[in-house]
């Protein structure tokens, strides 16, 4: 073969495998898909998994809560808990037991489109947004600005584009929304109008929590259509750590459970700050506060869907400032993923988070670290694993898309490697070195994996240096900001009809323009 025919030969291949590349291919063949099965990654010894086991238990027997409003006292007390004599509701042994050996293990995180529907149990991975930041980081002038409603509406059209993001829970604080009920309603509004996939929010205020449900009811079409496919779950932080109950929290727990709200029960310790420095400890409380509200939220409804939500944070114990990009962090979450998996209880905890302010080096190796860690261990839903910066203070949209990326090539390290006939691949290698050509380049099976077996950046550059400097040396930070621009200049998701925004606004004070999410 002439040097001409083998180099046209190569091309044709080349052309051939991007062609491949570019070509849809069904979610259940791509190489990574949601719900992959984690679990490699485990940092706590068998025998300390039941060492933090036993010492959860003997806290939430003999230390027990405080701070409980008189509704969680009545309906936790006709469980079998008690009230010492400093008003700290104790829970037995048995009681946690019994509870967790008849937890909900069945349910779905619905979407709005069946499509995106998720099943958070045993070692399946999930991963999606979440956070309060306060500011928008904007990389185009390396500043930070005050979050508001549209920024929250655009992220969820961000996250409603990409593939590795999974669900969208609230990311950040709609500064603009002044009034804590404008807040609540107009930040699920905002969520749920943006994407079709699972949204999380939070509320601060019980009646606020109730008017949220009658306006998802209007959603969906009826109640009950809604209790068939809550696609809407809340984020409760019902503890106030160290082992307090959150007063308004608990009130909007109450209603949330009985409007067949999936709740997640968020237990936010920081190391050395609010829970102990010793990261043992620091588990240990982390699972005793999520137990407890496990043992509330059946004691409320039997059999109620509850995620277990140990969300432990770090210290930086030099300055007590918190480390959300820390070895420790990655450590923590692995080991809260590991303590899920031993109740074998639906888990959700926060990883892929940084300290760095903007998308740079220090960014990506702490959210590479601790996201991946997370994403090993089998963490049924990882939060906040997109787009945070500053320790949870600032998000970034450009960060949403660039960790879209890493998320892919977490999935495809947690999918690991199939060992079968088919991909040892010894026929392959005898065929392409006994009968030619030397190289795998353009063999049948080579076209056959491309998309199947290999996961690709979207925004990651791969260029040699060469044909990176004659494209002008692109950097992924600006093509981020440019793929973001075009992503919310043209992505308008329309599932909440026209007739059906109407209704709602006539209903409730949605301060989102119409204008902007129908542009003309």
């Amino acid at each position: 073969m002439s040097v001409v025919e083998e180099t046209s030969k190569r091309r044709g291949g080349r052309a051939a495998r991007q062609a491949l590349r570019a070509a849809p291919i069904p979610v259940d063949e791509a190489a990574v898909r949601p719900g992959m099965s984690g679990g490699q990654y485990k940092p706590l010894s068998e025998r300390g998994v039941q060492r933090i086991h036993e010492a959860a238990l003997d806290i939430l027997e003999t230390v027990g809560l405080s701070d409980a409003v008189p509704s969680c006292v009545e309906s936790m007390t006709a469980m079998g808990c008690t009230v010492d004599s400093e008003g700290r509701i104790l829970i037995p042994r048995a009681l946690v037991e019994d509870t967790v050996a008849n937890a909900n293990r069945s349910f779905q995180l619905f979407g709005q489109d069946p499509k995106h529907d998720m099943d958070p149990h045993g070692q399946k991975i999930y991963f999606g947004t979440a956070g309060a930041a306060v500011h928008i980081a904007e990389p185009e002038t390396n500043t930070y600005r005050e979050s508001f409603l549209t920024d929250l509406y655009d992220a969820g059209r961000l996250v409603d584009t990409c593939d590795h993001i999974h669900f969208y829970q609230r990311s950040m604080v709609a500064r603009d929304m002044e009034d804590p009920h404008d807040l609540d309603i107009n930040t699920a509004y905002a969520c749920v109008s943006a994407t079709t996939k699972h949204v999380g929010t939070s509320f601060v205020m019980p009646e606020y929590t109730d008017e949220a449900l009658q306006m998802l009811h209007t959603i969906a079409g009826s109640e009950e259509a809604w209790r068939a496919r809550p696609f809407l779950s809340m984020s409760c932080c019902f503890v106030v750590p160290p082992m307090k109950f959150a007063e308004d929290a608990c009130r909007c727990l109450e209603v949330g459970v009985r409007g067949g709200m999936p709740i997640l029960l968020l237990a936010a310790g920081q190391a050395g700050a609010t829970s102990p420095a010793a990261l043992a400890g620091a588990v240990v409380q982390e699972i005793a506060e999520c137990l407890a509200g496990l043992v509330y939220v059946n004691s409320i409804v039997p059999g109620a869907p509850a995620i277990m939500g140990p969300w432990p944070f770090v210290s930086d114990l030099r300055t007590g400032a918190m480390s959300g990009g820390s070895g420790e962090q990655a450590l923590l979450t692995a080991g809260c993923a590991q303590m899920g998996q031993f109740y074998d209880l639906s888990t959700g905890s926060a990883a892929g988070m940084c300290d760095s302010k903007m998308p740079d080096i220090q960014a990506g190796y702490e959210k590479g670290v601790t996201a991946g860690l997370a994403g090993m261990s089998g963490l049924n839903l990882m939060y906040e694993s997109v787009g945070m910066h500053a320790s949870l203070l600032g998000f970034c949209h450009e960060s949403l898309l660039i960790d879209n990326d890493m998320i892919g090539s977490i999935n495809r390290n947690v999918r690991g490697i199939e060992v079968n006939e088919d991909t040892l691949a010894t026929d392959v290698i005898r065929s392409v070195c006994r009968d030619g050509p030397g190289h795998f380049l353009g063999h049948e099976q080579t076209l056959g994996l491309m998309q199947s077996e290999y996961v690709y950046p979207e925004l990651g550059n791969r260029m040699s240096p060469k044909e990176w400097h004659e494209a002008d040396k692109p950097d992924i930070v600006k093509n981020a900001t440019a793929m973001k621009k075009q992503i919310l200049s043209s992505h308008f998701p329309g599932h909440i009809s026209e007739a059906t925004d109407a209704k709602i606004r006539q209903t409730h004070d949605i301060k989102l323009p119409r204008d902007y999410m129908r542009p003309s």
